[in-house]
């Protein structure tokens, strides 16, 4: 719970997402998005940060630096 929450994220699911690299392994800290495609748990996603983070949202003004912008549907990974 936040002690503190903007009027601009009421209805806006906020989920846990962790980076990962090209093997779908862990890699980096993991970052609190909001979601705006509907992103379930286990569920590969995409996410972008920064000023861009908020495009999706428009014309609401939604204050994020982290939103989720796509799943993915299928990974294929290349063993060589």
């Amino acid at each position: 719970m936040a002690t503190v929450k903007s009027d601009a994220l009421e209805g806006r699911k906020l989920l846990v997402i962790q980076p990962l690299n090209a093997l779908l392994q862990e890699n980096g800290k993991p970052m609190i998005a909001v979601d705006s495609v509907g992103a379930g748990s286990g569920e590969v996603v995409f996410w972008c940060r920064g000023r861009e983070a908020s495009f999706p949202f428009l014309p609401a003004e939604v204050p994020t630096d982290c939103t989720i912008v796509g799943i993915v549907d299928s990974v294929y990974l290349n063993s060589k």
